[in-house]
């Protein structure tokens, strides 16, 4: 039932007076209210009681309404919003720029605008909570801070992100959940979490794999991530436009040991190219050396001629050249 009825919570803009014309006709009370009062002081100095004492009383009466009507003005910026309860009901919401008045017990609600403020007076520490009843609708940035997470392959890896975001439905944000920024941060971790962990960090082993890793296809992931977190945070009037990767590293404890893999994956993808490079270049030597007729080779001396150029292509030091001057047999 509970969730039904915050369902049936829709957004509605209300219909609400000029500020200006507003303020114009509670100045001209508030004068005319003087006028009463000064004119009821007169009355009771010239010992007319009955018409000055109804008259006075009919002031200060006047007055405390004019106060009371005084607190219904407010003020909208560009990209702002405010949303209004009326005796513990939704009144309806403000989202165009401009000064407007309206119900003076109608109360603006933000529970994600409190902010805690502290301030040190001589030396001693003063902390204090601002509200702001006004509700941003400006393209706003979630830096989420580093997590530890483990990969597909259960490695621990270090991930952030960064989350482009704006609140789409004011009334959503207020009263489907406790606090929008709060829980934009907590689906923001879970959401994260959640993706890292169906992808490997890195894939060294296969060149030709099309798998995808957090490495390797950020920019997919991100987009899937963007996709998952807007799904959870939708109930809540929030708009997620980008998530982007602003780190990611093997944590600490591997970081060392990844390191040494990945230089020995490099060592031997290089020794394969030497290798191939090399067998290459035999090969043409001896073709070169069978077409053009300058030595005749037996079986034996190519293969003695085939050791010696693969030791000297292939040898990580300078070859050290041996002159022969007799035979090899």
């Amino acid at each position: 039932m509970e969730e039904m009825k915050r369902a049936d919570i829709v957004e509605k803009e209300i219909t609400v007076a000029n500020g200006g014309r507003a303020l114009a006709v509670i100045l001209l009370g508030y004068a005319v209210d003087i006028a009463v009062f000064i004119f009821s002081i007169f009355l009771l100095s010239n010992e007319i009681f009955v018409s000055g004492g109804v008259l006075l009383a009919v002031s200060i009466v006047f007055m405390i309404v004019m106060i009371i009507l005084s607190v219904g003005f407010h003020v909208i910026n560009p990209n702002e919003a405010m949303v209004f309860t009326l005796f513990g009901k939704y009144y309806g919401t403000i989202k165009k720029q401009g000064f407007y008045y309206l119900n003076p017990f109608a109360g603006a609600i933000n529970p994600a605008g409190k902010t805690t403020v502290s301030a040190a007076v001589n030396n001693n520490v003063s902390v204090g909570t601002i509200t702001d009843k006004k509700i941003s609708t400006k393209i706003m940035t979630l830096n989420n801070e580093k997590q530890k997470v483990n990969d597909v392959l259960g490695n621990p890896i270090i991930i952030g992100a960064v989350v482009i975001w704006k609140v789409k439905d004011p009334t959503s944000a207020v009263f489907q959940v406790e606090n929008y920024k709060k829980y934009l941060s907590t689906q923001c971790d879970s959401t994260i979490r959640n993706i890292a962990r169906l992808y490997p960090y890195d894939v060294i082993d296969d060149e030709g794999t099309e798998e995808k890793t957090l490495r390797g296809s950020s920019q997919e992931i991100a987009e899937s991530m963007t996709k998952e977190l807007q799904s959870r945070v939708k109930d809540a009037g929030l708009e997620i436009m980008e998530v982007r990767i602003t780190h990611l590293s093997y944590a600490e404890e591997i970081a060392a040991a990844m390191l040494q893999r990945q230089q020995a994956v490099a060592i031997i993808a290089a020794r394969k190219k030497i290798v191939e490079g090399a067998v290459s270049m035999v090969k043409m030597a001896i073709d070169e050396l069978g077409e053009e007729e300058i030595v005749v080779l037996d079986e034996e001396r190519k293969a003695a001629m085939v050791s010696n150029l693969l030791v000297v292509l292939c040898g990580n030091k300078d070859a050290q050249p041996i002159v022969n001057s007799g035979s090899i047999y």
